[in-house]
């Protein structure tokens, strides 16, 4: 089985959006881009635009810098149309339009980093939480520190005034 790093890194985010790219999807399940793309279109009923949509050229370009970096080039090269985005529901959909052993199994592997990917998002996020509600404590605290200071600061700048003393006097100090 592929390693689910292999899988995540071609998990892309376009449009706000979790998606997988036509081509690496094939590579994955072991098919020509081309055949993957025409088992879609004969069961284009299954793929609403929720569930696929196909980039616009601004978009490819943006994804192409930052996959060259990750991946060759030799990827998504020599292509004559702009490659199609599968969500996280289009790929499920795949399976059933894909139905060979191997598609089944990677796309259950597949399935399961996207959750791992959710659960960790989640959990980026209840962690950003708790480091603001920190921060406010902090500052909160910092105010009340350097208020601390600055009242320490002051008692030490003021003179001391000489002190009556107390207590019983003899006659020549009066």
């Amino acid at each position: 089985m592929l390693p689910d790093e292999t899988i995540a890194a071609r998990i892309h985010v376009v449009r706000t959006i979790k998606v997988m790219l036509d081509s690496d999807l094939a590579q994955l399940y072991g098919v020509p881009t081309k055949q993957l793309n025409q088992q879609v279109k004969r069961n284009a009923a299954r793929f609403p635009k929720d569930f696929m949509f196909q980039l616009k050229a601004s978009e490819f370009a943006r994804l192409r810098s930052q996959i060259v970096t990750a991946r060759s080039a030799e990827d998504h090269g020599g292509r004559r149309t702009l490659p199609f985005a599968f969500t996280e529901h289009g790929v499920l959909m795949l399976s059933s339009v894909l139905n060979s052993e191997r598609a089944i199994q990677v796309n259950i592997h597949i399935m399961r980093v996207f959750v791992r990917l959710d659960r960790l998002r989640a959990g980026n996020i209840e962690l950003g939480r708790k480091l603001q509600e920190m921060e406010g404590r902090l500052a909160v605290h910092e105010g009340a520190i350097q208020e601390l200071l600055e009242h320490v600061e002051r008692l030490g700048q003021e003179k001391e005034q000489p002190r009556k003393r107390l207590g019983y006097r003899g006659g020549d100090e009066v």
